[in-house]
């Protein structure tokens, strides 16, 4: 060891996210040289009830808490005695993620070094499947008077590593403890050397947890410098903590491009519906408005409605409620009459007209033609681009560094497929696709100006 104290610690809290729960209960012992010189316990009082289910799991309720100081009364005494410590935890960046941010609320920086019990066990058994600390003080013969209570469990982690030191020749120790250093910032479930050979290229990266359960699906223009990133910002975010608490292998996919990792990224998360995902989930049927040079009012139309139309559709939404309320807030913002839109219903002066939000076409202020053309050049901003080839086309993406050449198969704004060739390309116009509104939309953007993007388009014949 580089420094002759180390601080075990535990805590005890009222939930799992570390930016919103709070601690219940600290339990700390200083070791010096291999020999115990000084512990600090106290219940805290956490400013919130403490829930049921916790209460079941700890034995620790609110009349417990009801006499017991604020962090914030011990923060500076508790911060003098840590001192620059290594923290030894099972677990440890579940712990340390806690104390931070109590720390921080505070007024206090904390940034100890971290050592996790739960990641050293993982590379002293590799080949056993169970790490938490009940398993493995039941797998050494170390008994614990209560589990989930700190000052019990950071006395049996003395014990389970006064355990593990015996078992090994100092040489080894030192070389698991180094080790553990190198790589105190990941997961403790994640194999380590796994994620050295993630590249620093394009591509999209799979978070797995327990039975191969997809997490998360990700992108980014360097897989090695986001994956990492996920795990350096979980004491401030409680979706990346639940990711690093439950990852447990990582997949990953390169691609020649940012095109092509967005593309990749949109139809993975449709396919594998990873619980962690939000944005680019399967979508349901689509609506449009759709307004005729002719008519003096826009039409809802689904998906299927929108095949047999061609030009003159705005905006994509994933409900008719969205569609409708975009529709509203455009009319309001313009002064448009929502009566003359088919918003609302009625004869004569409208509402809005009454609040002075109208200009009075619903009453003959305003012409109807006069405004049919304001509405449609609000409504620009939504237009849905026609597809301007007649058939296929091939976004040819090129990475000179890493020396990949990527083509994307696209018809009528549906994302085909990739191909390494042209000829492999041209077999992709056979594929049938569904039109999807996330690919749409990343196709839009870099279509717009190909050449910012480095990509160059090449048609091909229509699919049969």
């Amino acid at each position: 060891m580089t420094a002759p104290t180390l601080i075990f610690v535990d805590v005890e809290t009222t939930g799992t996210r570390a930016t919103r729960d709070r601690i219940t209960e600290i339990a700390a012992l200083k070791v010096l040289d291999g020999d115990i010189v000084d512990r600090w316990t106290s219940l805290i009082y956490p400013d919130e009830r403490v829930p049921f289910n916790i209460t079941q799991l700890t034995g620790i309720n609110d009349a417990m808490l009801s006499d017991a100081p604020r962090f914030a009364d011990i923060a500076h005494s508790l911060y003098e005695w840590l001192g620059d410590a290594p923290l030894v935890a099972h677990n440890a960046r579940f712990d340390f993620s806690f104390l931070r941010n109590e720390f921080k609320r505070a007024g206090f920086d904390c940034r100890s070094l971290l050592l996790c019990t739960l990641r050293l066990s993982r590379r002293i058994a590799p080949q056993e499947r169970q790490h938490n600390l009940p398993a493995l003080l039941a797998r050494h013969g170390i008994s614990a008077i209560r589990h989930h209570r700190a000052g019990d469990d950071v006395e049996a982690l003395w014990s389970l590593w006064k355990t593990w030191q015996a078992q090994h020749s100092a040489a080894e120790w030192e070389a698991l403890l180094a080790t553990e250093k190198r790589y105190r910032s990941l997961p403790a479930h994640l194999d380590p050397e796994l994620l050295e050979q993630l590249p620093k290229a394009p591509g999209v990266y799979l978070f797995y947890g327990h039975n191969q359960l997809p997490l998360y699906v990700g992108k980014s223009i360097n897989l090695r410098n986001r994956v990492l990133g996920h795990f350096q910002r979980d004491h401030q975010d409680d979706k990346e903590m639940r990711l690093a608490q439950q990852v447990q292998h990582i997949e990953w996919e390169e691609t020649t491009g940012d095109l092509g990792a967005q593309l990749r990224e949109a139809q993975l998360v449709k396919t594998l519906m990873p619980i962690m995902n939000r944005r680019l989930r399967k979508q349901r049927r689509l609506t449009a408005w759709h307004w005729p040079e002719e008519a003096t009012q826009p039409t809802l139309l689904n998906d299927s409605a929108m095949e047999l139309v061609n030009g003159n559709l705005y905006g994509l939404f994933r409900s008719a409620r969205d569609a409708k309320s975009t529709l509203r807030n455009i009319a309001e913002k313009e002064q448009l009459c929502p009566q003359v839109l088919g918003l609302e219903r009625g004869q004569g002066r409208c509402f809005a007209h009454q609040l002075g939000k109208c200009r009075g076409a619903c009453c003959g202020q305003e012409s109807l033609d006069t405004h049919t053309k304001r509405a449609k050049n609000a409504l620009t901003q939504l237009q849905v681009s026609g597809w301007p080839w007649s058939g296929s086309i091939a976004i040819k993406e090129h990475n000179p560094q890493r020396r990949r050449v990527a083509y994307h198969v696209v018809y009528q704004w549906r994302y085909l497929g990739t191909a390494k060739s042209e000829t492999a390309a041209a077999k992709l116009t056979t594929t049938d696709a569904a039109f999807d509104l996330d690919a749409y939309r990343i196709l839009n953007r870099f279509l717009r100006d190909p050449s910012a993007h480095a990509l160059e388009i090449m048609t091909l014949p229509a699919p049969v």
